[in-house]
């Protein structure tokens, strides 16, 4: 398929695929005319790593973690790939749980929030004097 069908089928820019090339995590095939050519594994491939940039992994990261998708049978291409998913997932623990408590700050503030109108809701409007 060329990069227009595939951008259409994975939701990714034709700008982004042609990135995902350049950094390794994406391999094409040119038509005599210099038009990329990809396979039909190409969709699935692409999905996973919008989904591996989407949970803040750069391409470098990315591009070390693929090749245990590519070369599944090879133990020190697994290895490899281990160590960086663990450092990545132990990354993403720590960005959860710093979310968490920004959340549990933030429901802090809406619940003195809240207290804070209601109390405005309640109080006596102030008299005008006129003069």
């Amino acid at each position: 398929m060329r990069i227009g069908e595939l951008s259409t089928r994975t939701g990714a820019s034709p700008r982004s695929l042609r990135y995902y090339e350049e950094q390794g995590l994406l391999t094409s095939s040119r038509s005599d005319a210099g038009q990329r050519h990809y396979p039909d594994a190409a969709v699935q491939r692409v999905s996973l790593i919008r989904q591996l940039f989407d949970a803040g992994m750069s391409s470098r990261v990315i591009a070390t973690v693929l090749p245990c998708v590519d070369v599944p049978g090879d133990l020190a291409v697994a290895e490899e790939t281990f160590t960086a998913m663990m450092r990545e997932r132990d990354r993403i623990d720590a960005d959860v749980a710093h979310l968490i408590e920004t959340r549990d700050a933030l429901d802090v503030l809406i619940r003195a929030n809240s207290r804070h109108r209601a109390e405005l809701s309640t109080a006596p409007e102030p008299t005008v004097r006129s003069a």
